[in-house]
């Protein structure tokens, strides 16, 4: 199966170098749509106590509203990136984006917790084409010996929009006239606009190939980590870890998954095609985004329910605490970008990303009950400067070491391996701490247990309805269980800088992602 054609969008002319007002100009539209998907993902962080406790949801619904949109990014990601290699990229992300307002417009009118998880699961699937077609559109426009520069300013993107959403998730919360409902319909008019942008100003080769897309593949992917999710979330809670529960859903994801592979060996244009990871640089950023994305994510996303739980602080106030987080990894990922493109070199970002991440989570896993402010504000600086150098780093060093045409897939790859380590992370890391928390009460409060916490045991408690002596036990509780979740990201980050270590540094290649497949095209043409 090979390529009959490659069309511009507007008009036909042969691929060059594109110019860097072009560039800035799509890059705008990029920017936004990957903001807003990004928000998706985090402004409830700071809103989802008072969400849980207006629709009456327990701690398990608490982490099933982040997991669900996180496992719907996830799945589709490769099918996204499959599909980018082979239709409109432009048609693709504003199809995206189109998903995420529907979901969006279902998340803020929702009646109930189970109509607000299906609205996650749809501004998942447009957040996962947002996700993985940014990075492909910036690899096709610019070249890698450029990228680092453009990488980096995404890089802040996305850590703005990780780490900024849940403050203005806990402003919209605080705002009597506004509530928790707008932390989704918010997002609405900024995606409109960012698909009135990316109509105006992107403009890319549509290279459209006879194949067909490996849907079997995309299906048993997703069912197999579907599966393995569902299992990390419920284990601990609905069923004991080693019971036959587990023995089913584990052994069933990992035959489906098992399947997959053989699916995709076989497939002409596999979803994820298994000789990506022939080439050793894919296959250690594959590793270490699944670690990143466990550590972070799973221990990050609970940061808002300690500020608000353990340290008694108003969602506004828990937001405002993410700001030295926000403001790490947008100064790391802003200047390691910069010092990329200006010395041609990067190995050495990844791995001083990777020893700062770590020592940031271990930081973290000292925080109790009494943790001061500013000792805060620091371990959180810590770890946003780490993970502002290492994230977007690693898919650049992949994307440099891969031929055009995978170029596509490549990102997708590492995307979605990154969400999947995010998803594991919140719904694995979620069980334990719902498991840890339900312990600790049943420990300090007995028989109130229970009681005190609304008459569940897994329910997320109301501090402000509770008597003193018990607040400090819930704050406590909620404190431990929150450092022992950092406690476990640091073996996992650990292992992500070993894998770091053992990445070749290669050349930076100075041809944009258009222009290397115009030349692998010229190369091949003599032999049809």
């Amino acid at each position: 199966m090979t390529a009959t054609s490659a069309q511009p969008e507007s008009a036909a002319a042969p691929p060059g170098p594109t110019s860097r007002r072009k560039v800035l100009q799509a890059l705008s539209g990029l920017m936004v749509g990957m903001f807003v998907s990004i928000l998706a993902s985090t402004v409830v962080a700071n809103a989802l106590p008072r969400i849980i406790t207006d629709l009456q949801g327990s701690q398990t619904v608490y982490t099933w509203i982040v997991t669900s949109e996180l496992l719907a990014m996830t799945a589709t990601v490769p099918l996204w990136g499959k599909l980018a290699d082979l239709y409109s990229k432009k048609l693709l992300i504003q199809l995206s984006l189109g998903l995420f307002v529907v979901g969006s417009l279902i998340a803020g009118l929702t009646p109930n917790v189970e109509i607000l998880i299906v609205s996650r699961v749809v501004q998942g699937l447009g957040a996962g084409g947002m996700t993985a077609l940014a990075m492909i559109v910036m690899a096709a426009m610019i070249p890698p010996r450029e990228l680092g520069r453009y990488a980096g300013v995404f890089g802040a993107v996305f850590g703005v929009g990780t780490v900024a959403g849940p403050l203005i998730g806990g402003m919209l919360v605080d705002t009597s006239w506004l509530g928790w409902r707008w932390c989704f319909l918010i997002g609405v008019p900024f995606t409109i606009l960012a698909i009135v942008l990316l109509q105006r100003t992107l403009d890319l080769p549509v290279v459209r190939k006879e194949v067909k897309v490996d849907y079997l593949g995309a299906f048993l992917i997703t069912l197999g980590v579907c599966t393995l999710l569902v299992w990390s979330s419920l284990a601990g809670n609905q069923f004991e870890w080693a019971s036959w529960w587990t023995a089913g859903l584990v052994g069933g994801g990992l035959a489906v998954l098992a399947l997959a592979l053989w699916v995709e060996s076989r497939a002409a244009e596999p979803i994820i095609p298994l000789s990506l990871f022939r080439n050793r640089t894919v296959t250690l950023a594959t590793v270490a985004s699944v670690l990143v994305g466990v550590a972070m994510f799973g221990g990050t996303v609970f940061l808002s329910q300690y500020f608000q739980i353990a340290l008694g602080k108003s969602p506004t106030v828990a937001g405002l605490m993410s700001l030295p987080m926000v403001f790490g990894l947008l100064v790391s990922s802003t200047v390691a970008g910069q010092l990329i493109t200006k010395w041609g070199r990067w190995k050495g970002f990844l791995v001083a990303g990777g020893v700062v991440m770590l020592a940031g989570m271990g930081l973290l896993s000292t925080i109790d009950g009494q943790t001061s402010t500013l000792l805060l504000s620091v371990y959180m600086a810590v770890l946003g400067i780490g993970v502002g150098m290492l994230m977007q780093n690693l898919v650049l060093a992949a994307q440099n070491d891969v031929p055009a045409h995978d170029l596509g897939v490549t990102t997708s790859t590492l995307t979605f391996f990154r969400s999947m380590g995010g998803a594991v992370g919140v719904s694995a890391l979620g069980a334990v701490l719902a498991n840890r928390i339900t312990t600790l009460m049943t420990e300090k409060l007995g028989p109130l247990a229970a009681g005190g916490s609304g008459g569940e045991s897994h329910a997320v408690p109301d501090v402000s309805k509770l008597p003193a002596p018990v607040v400090r036990i819930v704050q406590d509780v909620y404190a431990t269980a929150t450092a022992d979740l950092f406690l476990i990201g640091v073996p996992l980050t650990a292992l992500a800088l070993v894998a770091v270590l053992f990445i070749k540094e290669k050349p930076l290649n100075t041809l944009s992602g258009t222009e290397r497949l115009a030349q692998e095209e010229a190369v091949q043409l003599p032999a049809h």
